[in-house]
């Protein structure tokens, strides 16, 4: 995945999750006051209805049996009364629920009866006054709870006392609120759907004018460093020539610059094939440990011109083929190999091994390839960069045979394999990585 697409993506969750983030904020915001409104504005307004019933009943000696039953009905009231502290019975409203009515009433009286009920006490006339306050009442039966406003009138008339208690119930405000919850879901899904796709479609036009200027770049690195590579090969030709002929410290400058020079363009070839999708991996079947021997070799003048012991560790059992690209591969142990020769001081150590581990991957086929040295190590700052392309160490900004590209290049010819690089301390002292394809 190149930089574009990594940082179209970046960009879309970032405008994604804010603006998901505000308008879920705003969302629940809304609902809130929407819903704590709602609450109020019932609660208030039954008092508005309480007051003329409790006028009704001051004024009148009897209270009528069928006012009583189509006060029930019509307000979807529970009502009990209290005539002196007996209850008056009369024929209550037969579509509500009996069983529900005498829950409700008696778990009301009680909560009226305790000192310790929140409520609220209002004032209706000199002997008359209710009291107000809010039941929740579960169901013993499948743990569902309702709630219900509740109100118990108290008229003082003739040296007697009446005690009307009104339950109503909230669940019409409830179901409401629900039903305004699950519309807002909905249309809170549909926004953030279009949110997301604006977002995607947005920060890629936004994006379209980089990655144009970004793929002319590449073009032009692409054809000069095809068109570098020609003379530098005539330089160091003529180089090689000469110095077959006779020693000279300015030939030998100028044939090392040129393979500095030509080493540089074919690493930025390859990561601009990593760049552009078009990174060539050629799978065939390989000896592993024929490459880790021949890497060792490769490199063993160089370790050997700073006192530096390469050594190989191979498996006593024969390895199996491994499905890889060779080339590549040798390319990535040349790169470490490289790295760990600068950087391991005069009489250290370097260590190649490899084994196979077919019982950690799908395919049977899981080999493990470790390049240990004994050098001056890597922070665990720097372990989190080594592979950033470009970076480059405190240790190797003098070194200038380094540009910060080959663990970079290595880290993607190993991701192509569907493999991974991790690097650890060498105990005693230095680094080691593990290369798993």
């Amino acid at each position: 995945m190149n930089t574009i697409k990594k940082a179209h993506i970046q960009l879309t969750l970032l405008n994604g999750c804010i603006t998901t983030l505000i308008l879920i904020t705003m969302t629940l915001g809304y609902l809130f006051i929407s819903e704590s409104t709602m609450m109020q504005n019932r609660i208030a307004s039954y008092p508005r209805d309480i007051y003329p019933i409790a006028s009704y009943i001051e004024q009148q000696d009897i209270v009528s049996n069928t006012w009583l039953s189509q006060l029930e009905s019509n307000n979807k009231y529970f009502i009990s009364l209290m005539d002196n502290g007996t209850e008056f019975l009369y024929n209550v409203n037969r579509d509500l629920s009996l069983d529900e009515r005498q829950r409700v009433v008696s778990a009301a009286w009680e909560l009226y009866r305790a000192d310790d009920t929140p409520r609220t006490t209002h004032t209706l006339s000199h002997d008359s006054s209710y009291v107000s306050y809010i039941m929740e009442l579960k169901n013993d039966t499948d743990g569902t709870s309702a709630k219900y406003y509740c109100s118990v009138i108290y008229i003082e008339k003739n040296h007697t006392f009446l005690e009307v208690l009104l339950a109503a119930p909230l669940q019409d405000l409830l179901e409401q609120i629900s039903r305004q919850r699950f519309l807002f879901l909905g249309i809170i899904t549909l926004a953030l759907i279009a949110i997301w796709i604006f977002a995607w479609i947005f920060t890629g036009k936004l994006l379209d004018p980089i990655e144009a200027n970004r793929l002319r770049q590449n073009q032009f690195i692409a054809s000069a460093s095809h068109e570098l590579r020609t003379p530098l090969a005539v330089i160091l030709s003529c180089a090689e020539t000469e110095l077959a002929k006779k020693e000279s410290s300015e030939l030998s400058t100028i044939r090392s610059e040129s393979l500095r020079t030509s080493r540089l363009l074919g690493d930025m070839l390859t990561l601009l094939s990593c760049d552009t999708g078009h990174l060539e991996i050629k799978p065939v079947s390989t000896q592993l440990d024929t490459l880790v021997l021949n890497a060792c070799e490769a490199f063993e003048t160089m370790a050997a011109a700073r006192h530096i012991r390469i050594t190989a560790v191979l498996p006593e059992d024969l390895l199996p083929d491994c499905l890889c690209d060779s080339e590549r591969i040798t390319q990535v142990l040349a790169i470490f190999l490289h790295n760990a020769i600068s950087y391991t001081p005069e009489g250290g150590s370097i260590t190649l091994s490899v084994r196979h581990c077919s019982l950690h991957h799908r395919s049977g086929r899981h080999f493990e390839i470790q390049i240990s040295d004994t050098g001056v190590g890597i922070s665990d700052e720097e372990k989190t960069r080594i592979f950033d392309r470009f970076y480059r160490s405190e240790k190797a900004r003098s070194d200038k045979d380094h540009f910060g590209l080959g663990l970079s290049i290595a880290y993607d010819i190993i991701t192509a394999h569907h493999g991974s690089i991790t690097v650890t301390d060498t105990p005693g002292g230095g680094t080691t990585f593990i290369i798993t394809i």
